[in-house]
């Protein structure tokens, strides 16, 4: 490819509104561009780039048993209504309506037009297993689109489904394509980290997501190094550190003057904020939840909102709370009654805490689970953190940072039973089919490479997914003897099977090298009057800081095989 006829610029600057390095970047290579909040095109070398991960997850998905088919973006109404899911998708659905009124979704995942699918195929366990998948485009009705294409309403993405006739099968299918995602990120060239995760809108037991590690990733990872454990935060869990034992003593009441928040009550009885408690109030679908915690532990409305099973959870406003009769900053459970409560096992970590006295200006001493307060629910609803304890091995935890990138989950029976995917096993009784959904986002691999891969410069592109992987750049084109040159090895390596882009432009030598360095392509090859004076180019790969001069003779087989190294070094055995 010629550079003088590339559709789409390289930009000295990002946009405006880009806010994250992949952003940023991508916009400045001219590989994306914004059409619409949440909504972009892929130009010719972003597409190139995306084309390449789209044929390894295809490959890996063909190799692991599945068969690609291709599912309609337009999903009835009814379907979802089977299901239920339409209410935990709630606004994040495209909804529109077609000529005779009849509601329609933009489809935002396709795990019910799968199983009406398999619903009216399969009939016996003879059918099963199966493994079903495409790569379609979602779309998602984001509130906050960001991160360019990181936090999209349209989206690319492979979505596998598993159809098997117990859990023995989901087991293995699942384990199946946890070593193909492995495989694709690995011949990808990113460095990855599977955690435990949150099932969300999709449903199901067992869930993890696939993260590439990125220290300017959108999500949080705890892991511990000694047992490998690994959770995103909305699922990580954590051991805490108990207090020490103390005999309970009676309840004290203390005068607390304008002292609201854990921290002001904490300095002022000249206590640790772990040896307080904390209340927070929720509103669960239209429900005031009075939440209780250690003062030094935060809510993880993730965990919050899977035990009360509720689909909207948001904090209470000062005059929902205010209408139950409580006293904001000065309440607690201790004798509180007429309001669902959710107590944090951190409750029961220590003794003689400090809490509300629910009227105004007061707090309590002494205050102990069980024998002044109980909760109508107790269970970990607690934000995990870096420095405690791993819950398998007790070791400290780590954080770090990442870009989710898959996602595998083990549906169960939940949607077959529900949308009538039943199948006859060999004693001819009907049982419904076991359900596993895999997904990747393809454009978001895209966003979490450039993530990963970056520098002050530019782009820093692994070899297998590099929209080319030579840059050829010959300097002072009004040099005949350059251009000659040039046109020669650029024709040898097109011959040779080598994908480059010739940088055909009469631009300035400094230009030149700030789009290589920007575009990130792997290796850059120069020519100049100078080199040429002694048959001589210089050879630069983008992850070096050195440049070689080789010589011209042997530099296409040189630059083929380098290039058949780095992209060998990627494949799985």
């Amino acid at each position: 490819m010629r550079f003088s006829r590339l559709f789409g610029k390289t930009q000295r600057q990002p946009p405006a509104e880009a806010d994250t390095v992949s952003h940023q970047l991508l916009a400045r290579c001219g590989m994306i561009e914004q059409i619409a909040a949440g909504v972009y095109a892929f130009l010719p070398l972003g597409w190139r780039t995306l084309r390449k991960i789209d044929q390894i997850v295809r490959e890996e998905m063909d190799e692991a048993g599945g068969q690609e088919l291709f599912m309609p973006t337009l999903q009835p109404v009814e379907l979802w209504e089977k299901t239920g899911r339409h209410l935990a998708f709630g606004q994040t659905l495209f909804t529109l309506e077609d000529r005779r009124n009849r509601k329609i979704f933009l489809g935002p995942t396709h795990e019910e037009i799968i199983t009406e699918l398999v619903h009216r195929q399969v009939k016996s366990y003879r059918d099963l297993p199966l493994l079903l998948y495409q790569i379609q485009t979602k779309f998602r009705d984001e509130p906050r689109p960001r991160g360019g294409l990181l936090r999209v309403r349209e989206f690319q993405m492979k979505d596998l489904y598993s159809f098997d006739v117990d859990e023995a099968g989901l087991d293995a299918a699942y384990e199946r394509m946890v070593q193909a995602y492995k495989n694709i990120y690995t011949r990808c060239g990113l460095p990855h980290m599977m955690v435990e995760a949150d099932s969300g809108a999709i449903g199901g037991k067992d869930s993890h997501e696939f993260m590439l590690l990125a220290g300017s990733g959108e999500d949080e990872i705890i892991y511990c190094r000694q047992c490998g454990y690994a959770a995103n935060l909305e699922k990580a869990k954590s051991r805490r550190a108990h207090l020490e034992g103390v005999v309970p003593q009676p309840l004290e009441e203390v005068a607390t003057p304008g002292m609201k928040t854990i921290s002001e009550v904490a300095g002022f009885l000249g206590v640790p904020e772990k040896a307080t408690l904390k209340a927070i109030f929720y509103m669960c679908d239209g429900e005031l939840v009075f939440v209780v915690t250690r003062g030094d532990v935060e809510v993880n409305e993730t965990k919050l909102k899977r035990v009360l099973k509720c689909l909207d959870l948001r904090l209470a406003r000062e005059d929902e709370v205010k209408l139950a009769g409580i006293v904001a900053g000065y309440a607690s459970l201790v004798g509180l009654s007429g309001i669902r409560s959710v107590g944090d096992e951190s409750v029961t970590m220590g003794s003689n805490f400090v809490a509300g006295a629910n009227k105004p200006d007061c707090h309590l001493k002494n205050v102990n689970y069980g024998r002044d307060f109980k909760a109508d629910i107790l269970t970990d609803i607690g934000l995990a953190r870096g420095g405690e304890g791993c819950p398998g091995c007790g070791a400290d935890l780590l954080s770090t940072r990442g870009v989710e990138v898959g996602h595998v989950f083990k549906l169960g029976t939940f949607l077959s039973e529900r949308m009538g995917a039943f199948f006859l096993d060999e004693r001819g009784e009907q049982r419904p089919i076991v359900m596993g959904c895999y997904g990747i986002g393809i454009g978001r691999i895209l966003a979490g490479a450039v993530e990963q891969n970056h520098d002050d410069a530019g782009i820093i592109w692994p070899a297998p997914i590099a929209p080319y992987h030579v840059y050829l750049c010959p300097l002072f084109m009004d040099n005949a003897e350059v251009v000659s040159a040039a046109e020669k090895l650029y024709q040898e390596l097109q011959a040779a099977g080598v994908e480059v882009l010739f940088d055909d432009r009469a631009d300035s030598p400094g230009i030149k090298f700030n789009d290589a360095d920007l575009l990130g392509i792997p290796v850059r090859v120069t020519i100049s009057p100078r080199l040429l004076k002694t048959n001589s180019i210089e050879v630069k790969k983008r992850t070096e800081k050195k440049a070689e001069i080789r010589p011209v003779e042997g530099v296409v087989m040189y630059l083929k095989q380098w290039v058949n190294e780095q992209l060998a070094a990627s494949r799985t055995p």
